[in-house]
């Protein structure tokens, strides 16, 4: 997968390119200027020219991987907006998925690094970048639970089912860093071959939730209507 920016070519996608990679090997701290510039075959005052200093160029390289996942796996995934709520959940499960898949979308190995080693230099990328999916997926998320559902809840099914799917990111970094480990025994590697399948089950795994939630919220709310005087 080429990077959004190398793929217009010049100095600067270069850069951005060799950015990414250096910094989803070794985290912000221990990537280099002289690395980065060397992979990409440009000079260091490039990087001055193109992003100033360092910290942009880790936001830039992040924000420049983030939108060639995005181009390769649509967070909707070509489903359209008059879908059914289900189907359009199951599309952007397996959307976020096939990102975390494919070795090759480097935005989340750099987040890893980050969650490893914080530098607080992503934050605001990756807030501004993240907030419309999350927003699109709490619109089907409060479709699927209805209106009596308030939005505490409609947050907590959210957080829900992002955290099954992050939990491959975490376990896809463990299988292929330290692979004869036995932690994870069992679980399977996540690829081409099982994602579809592991969509499937994350999907249909919340939308029992979802529905359990949604009985619940409509029964509190009959209830208060119930007992106002």
């Amino acid at each position: 997968m080429k990077s959004s920016a190398k793929a217009s070519g010049g100095t600067r996608g270069r850069v951005l390119e060799s950015a990414c990679e250096v910094f989803a090997e070794k985290g912000y701290r221990d990537a280099t200027i002289a690395d980065i510039c060397e992979r990409a075959k440009a000079n260091i005052a490039s990087v001055n020219y193109h992003f100033g200093d360092k910290e942009s160029l880790y936001a830039a390289a992040w924000h420049d991987a983030f939108r060639a996942s995005l181009a390769t796996y649509p967070p909707d995934g070509g489903v359209p907006d008059d879908a059914p709520p289900a189907q359009r959940l199951r599309a952007r499960i397996l959307a976020i998925l096939s990102r975390i898949a494919d070795p090759h979308c480097r935005e989340f190995a750099v987040v890893a690094r980050e969650m490893g080693d914080p530098t607080g230099l992503l934050e605001e990328a990756i807030r501004e970048a993240i907030d419309p999916l999350r927003e699109a997926m709490s619109g089907i998320v409060r479709e699927l639970l209805g209106p009596a559902a308030d939005q505490a809840r409609v947050g907590l099914c959210l957080t829900s089912i992002i955290g099954q799917c992050f939990h491959w990111l975490f376990t896809q970094w463990h299988l292929r860093h330290l692979p004869d480990s036995g932690r994870f025994g069992g679980i399977p590697h996540v690829g081409p071959d099982n994602v579809e399948q592991l969509a499937d089950h994350i999907t249909q795994f919340s939308l029992a939730g979802i529905r359990a939630m949604r009985e619940q919220a409509e029964a509190t709310a009959a209830a208060a209507g119930e007992t106002k005087p």
